[in-house]
């Protein structure tokens, strides 16, 4: 009798264990290296010190990013972005913090990134060997870290206005200097131009350097450009897309009701509404939007989490990057990995979308 009881209670345990798993996000391979990751990425940008960077105005602090981290952790999300821009530092610190107080270092990946100013001297910026080698030190120790799983460049070297045009081969060196050191174990790219990652991957692979294993680019319901060089590229090649801005800045949802001067969100109405108007300038995006409201109302389900699905299903995606605010938020988004949209929802979906310039033409995305 006892027997049986313990046998009962043992699968009991692995029932639950069983449909604990069934809720949680998948792991997924990341372009062709062996890293997996989770089916969602958790961007950190709003994670650090209140009031301290260019997103200040919407930043939580550590009380507050602790709990989106825990149920993050909670629902199998294990994938975690971050850059060193992001609060000037804080949001490493931040993020290096918890993901030490919650999780044993073999049990999450972390990205960070390089390339944008740190500050007003010369070579605190850019990616020359110099501010790549510092940098990545500076990372670590705000990170309380010995290695960072995936670095990001955060754009071509020759990507932000302002920094002198580095020798691809320098970066590329450098980075895989940092490599083979044990500092970074992988290493992936962040917008820029189709030939000028394919450049740096060919580049890479003649001398026999660490190519990278994803793209952090722009791409989602009402910016598609990427659909025509990009996408195809990456995954011709086998490196996997980890969309950033998947919402477009809360456009997609529903953060603003119809035009830029309808913000809801301390975001929205904030310093980062200017960025999101230099971003989104379609004729469509705001009848885009609404479509995506529609169709939620249909499935009962959020516009976030119809934004989500469509990115979903198209080629080549891996693991977008998603920013939340809240725990509510974040159980939406992961919920929104296991929706299906028809093919006619789908086409329902894009078929306002009109062509755009390539952001990157204008000088910066």
């Amino acid at each position: 009798e006892m027997l049986r009881s313990l046998v009962g209670s043992e699968m009991c345990i692995r029932d639950s264990i069983i449909s604990g798993v069934k809720n949680m996000l998948k792991p997924v391979q990341l372009g062709k290296s062996g890293l997996r990751v989770s089916k969602l990425c958790l961007g950190t940008m709003n994670f650090g010190e209140p009031g301290v960077g260019h997103q200040g105005d919407w930043t939580l602090g550590i009380n507050e990013s602790r709990e989106i981290f825990k149920a993050a952790i909670d629902l199998g999300l294990f994938y975690f972005d971050c850059a060193d821009v992001y609060g000037v530092g804080a949001c490493e610190k931040i993020v290096g913090k918890l993901l030490r107080e919650l999780l044993p270092r073999d049990e999450y990946v972390l990205t960070t990134k390089v390339a944008m100013p740190l500050g007003a001297a010369a070579n605190k910026s850019g990616l020359s060997r110099k501010h790549i080698i510092e940098g990545v030190d500076n990372s670590l120790k705000r990170l309380g870290h010995d290695h960072i799983d995936q670095l990001i460049i955060h754009r071509h070297p020759h990507g932000v206005p302002g920094q002198v045009e580095t020798p691809i081969e320098e970066t590329l060196e450098a980075l895989h200097d940092l490599v083979k050191a044990g500092k970074v174990l992988y290493l992936g790219g962040s917008s820029m131009f189709a030939w000028q990652f394919a450049e740096l991957q060919l580049t890479a692979e003649i001398h026999g350097w660490t190519k990278f294993i994803s793209m952090q680019n722009h791409y989602n319901l009402i910016y598609r450009e990427e659909e025509r060089e990009m996408n195809p590229y990456c995954e011709k090649t086998g490196v996997g897309l980890t969309p950033w801005s998947p919402l477009a800045r809360g456009i997609l949802a529903g953060a603003y009701k119809g035009g830029f001067a309808e913000g809801t969100t301390n975001r929205s109405k904030g310093m980062d509404r200017k960025r999101t108007e230099g971003l989104y300038r379609g004729q469509n995006d705001f009848k885009i939007a609404d479509r995506v409201i529609e169709l939620a109302e249909k499935y009962g389900k959020t516009a976030a989490q119809i934004s989500v699905a469509w990115l979903l299903s198209k080629p080549g995606v891996t693991s977008p990057v998603v920013g939340v605010s809240k725990v509510s938020q974040l159980e939406d988004l992961v919920a929104a990995t296991e929706i299906n949209l028809t093919d006619e929802d789908i086409t329902y979906l894009e078929e306002k979308y009109q062509p755009l310039d390539n952001l990157l033409s204008l000088g910066y995305s």
